[in-house]
């Protein structure tokens, strides 16, 4: 028993010697060091920041009443195509127009009382300069002149309101568009206290849309009017659509985060073409806003910023190295040679190169070490990326003697 154990053991170490072999020593030889390149080429970086928007029509104007009432008839529905002044809608006119009449009355009344008043006042003052009225008379006279035409200013002023009343029953568009939102219906009373209740939503041209889109307060000394956008919506996930940064509200928002600090976010809108309609008001927004934007500059990859040489991996090639913050490396008849660059922007992606190296020139940006032998099969590939390991088994014919 003890004597299988030791076996069992012994074998164990043997595998696990083996691996170690292979893999910190065998596996070099089946290995080919290899450099990729990329030519400096012309192209653009930008920095952004990203937000999340509301789409709303740039134009939306919410229609309601200044009176109180029951909707008698609706000639609109979601959708409709109206034009400025078309009636939309109509209130029950019965009590406006009573009160109307009501105030025609009175003000018939005061006319009548105040042209009376008028004659009678003009009489006594010829006879007042005259001397031929006591003065009680004549000032007696004066306050019931006076009187008599302020009641008329007032109920004039009373039936013009009766008759403006009498118009808010008649609900016409106030601009050309497409009704966006109906909140009434026939029958329905709406009444007119504190606040005017909005009765439909009518945006005027949904080819034009704008996002409002909310951004932090460490994002937005970047953003400037005129600035380049794109954004996305959940709606249409492989569109990109491009925007224009219209305006920067200077009005603050505060939101409670989970927290106890509070986001503090500004509103800025952006304007974008809908010619095929595909934005919808209220759509969630993703947006990409360009606080910077360098164009048909030089670029390299970022990696070829990083890409260094190392003794270990360059083999019997040479290594011309140089001062400099930022280099890149050029590979020529097996000599690596360093250029100094001055760098511009950088996108994460790829860098600007203001100075150093020239269009076109092949700078090295990474190390590609390729084994020469296919894992399963166990044969030679030349530029292949794997190894076999030694405890895999082979093909069938591949230990066979010929």
């Amino acid at each position: 028993m003890n004597k299988k154990k030791i076996l069992i053991g012994s074998a164990a170490v043997i595998i696990l010697v083996a691996a170690g072999i292979w893999a910190f020593g065998g596996s070099k030889a089946h290995n080919q060091v290899d450099f990729a390149t990329e030519p400096v080429k012309r192209g653009s970086v930008s920095n952004s920041i990203t937000a999340t928007g509301t789409i709303e029509p740039v134009t939306e104007v919410e229609v309601g009443t200044q009176v109180s009432g029951i909707i008698d008839k609706i000639y609109i529905d979601y959708n409709s195509i109206v034009k400025k002044g078309e009636i939309i809608a109509e209130m029950d006119k019965v009590t406006l127009l009573s009160d109307l009449q009501s105030a025609q009355a009175t003000f018939d009344g005061a006319k009548a009382e105040y042209e009376y008043q008028k004659k009678l006042y003009e009489r006594n003052q010829k006879l007042h300069e005259k001397q031929l009225i006591s003065e009680t008379d004549y000032e007696e006279c004066v306050y019931n002149y006076q009187r008599a035409q302020s009641t008329y200013n007032q109920s004039q002023a009373a039936l013009a309101k009766a008759e403006r009343n009498l118009s808010y029953a008649t609900i016409t568009s106030p601009i050309d568009g497409v009704v966006t939102s109906k909140d009434v219906e026939e029958g329905q009373t709406v009444a007119s206290g504190f606040e005017t209740p909005t009765l439909f939503t009518i945006a005027a041209d949904l080819t034009k849309m704008q996002v409002v889109a909310d951004i932090d307060e460490a994002d937005i000394a970047g953003v400037r009017d005129g600035s380049k956008c794109t954004f996305t919506v959940d709606a249409y996930p492989n569109d990109v659509f491009e925007g224009t940064v219209q305006q920067i509200r200077l009005g603050s928002t505060n939101s409670s985060s989970t927290t106890t600090e509070t986001v503090v976010t500004y509103e800025v809108v952006i304007t974008a073409d809908n010619p095929d309609l595909k934005l919808k008001p209220r759509l969630t927004a993703n947006v990409t806003i360009y606080t910077d934007v360098r164009e048909n500059v030089l670029v390299v990859p970022n990696k070829a910023l990083r890409f260094t040489p190392e003794k270990q991996i360059i083999g019997k090639r040479t290594v011309k190295d140089c001062q400099g913050s930022h280099k890149v490396w050029t590979l020529e008849n097996d000599v690596f040679t360093a250029h100094p660059v001055k760098t511009g922007m950088s996108d994460g992606t790829n860098t600007e190169i203001l100075s150093g190296v020239n269009e076109g020139t092949a700078v090295v940006t990474e190390t590609v070490i390729k084994g020469n032998e296919d894992v399963m099969t166990g044969e030679a590939v030349p530029g292949g990326e794997s190894e076999r390991s030694p405890f895999m088994p082979g093909p069938p014919d591949r230990n066979k003697k010929k």
